[in-house]
């Protein structure tokens, strides 16, 4: 089976996939340039990944491989040697096809959890120009305006950096699973530290409105004056109560919905 073969148009959620990812690959964005970000999503029992080495701009059904995910989270805290990850990435394809992004191991992860059928993971100038800053973890728990809450959860999961592959989908299960014994909930985004962030949701479009609305979260600080200006308390956010209220607010989830059924736009 190849990436894109017979399988792949028995696919249900690949084209969703691919819809998905070539909006966070338009250059217009400014969320990935060049082979930058990967996408995922669950489908019976596999997932499809983003193949190495394709750029999320233009991607169609070519760019992507189906695997099977116990063979790799079967090697989390196994410590494989580089070349074992290698073989390792080639052997739990379903089939023939492109070889998997290394950060399959991640995705292959990430969408075990509940209410988690879609990954996006990118490197927006200006979410990195705060993840390559001192003090960036501070404002993961910190929301702004109400979007921010309603599109990207009460707050955001912290990963110090690690390096690709493995390692860092094992140091994103401790993030998360940390942050779901806090909040009781998988968090909606995931920032890594001097590499990018993570959007999971139910939906293609509620990832695409993560990312856009965390893009502009990370914009409204930087023209407020950036970390600087929340460490002397001139840019002020929501009290922990306001947050609670948007995020339990009938009206609120209400809007949830209307935002992922519509998406952040074409």
């Amino acid at each position: 089976m190849g990436s894109c073969g017979t399988l792949g148009a028995m696919s249900e959620r690949l084209p969703e996939l691919v819809a998905m990812s070539r909006f966070l690959g338009d250059p217009a964005h400014d969320l990935a340039i060049l082979a930058e970000g990967n996408t995922s999503c669950n489908e019976e029992g596999s997932f499809w990944v983003k193949a190495s080495g394709f750029s999320l701009n233009g991607i169609g059904p070519e760019g992507f491989v189906r695997c099977r995910p116990e063979p790799l989270l079967e090697s989390f805290g196994t410590s494989p040697t580089d070349a074992a990850v290698s073989e390792l990435l080639l052997s739990c394809r379903s089939g023939d096809g492109q070889k998997p992004s290394v950060e399959a191991f991640m995705h292959a992860w990430l969408l075990t959890l509940p209410g988690v059928e879609f990954v996006g993971h990118v490197h927006p100038t200006a979410i990195l120009a705060l993840l390559c800053s001192a003090g960036a973890e501070g404002l993961c728990s910190m929301r702004f305006f109400p979007d921010d809450v309603v599109c990207c959860g009460v707050a955001t999961a912290w990963v110090p950096y690690v390096d690709p592959g493995l390692f860092l989908a094992e140091a994103i299960k401790e993030s998360v699973t940390n942050f779901g014994r806090v909040h009781g909930e998988p968090p909606k985004v995931i920032w890594m530290q001097n590499h990018g962030m993570i959007a999971l949701g139910r939906t293609a479009n509620e990832v695409k409105s993560a990312i856009m609305m965390n893009v502009k979260v990370a914009r409204v600080v930087q023209m407020a004056g950036g970390l600087g200006a929340v460490e002397k308390g001139s840019l002020t956010p929501l009290s922990a109560e306001t947050v609670e209220r948007i995020h339990s607010r009938p009206d609120e989830h209400y809007r949830q919905e209307l935002l992922w059924k519509l998406g952040a736009g074409d």
